[in-house]
């Protein structure tokens, strides 16, 4: 579905590799993405592989965004 050249940006961008990306994304996909709990534990390991901090005001942002469908269709564009 992706690229290496996906996979290149999104490391560049993040410094997560490839390896770490698809573990992480099979992890998303056997979970409850409807479940808050789930949905914030995500955010905080995200938070933590990138070496980024994500402040609360922002995490409820994105968790709100994940519970209401409004996320982009186009993760490719996000890069």
């Amino acid at each position: 579905m992706f690229g290496d050249s996906f996979f290149k940006r999104v490391e560049k961008k993040t410094n997560v590799d490839k390896n770490t990306i698809l573990s992480l994304a099979k992890k998303l996909q056997n979970s409850n993405m409807k479940d808050e709990g789930v949905l914030r534990d995500m955010v905080q390991e995200i938070s933590t592989l990138t070496g980024k901090k994500v402040e609360k005001e922002k995490e409820d942002k994105i968790v709100n965004a994940i519970l209401k469908d409004n996320v982009p269709k186009d993760i490719d564009k996000m890069f």
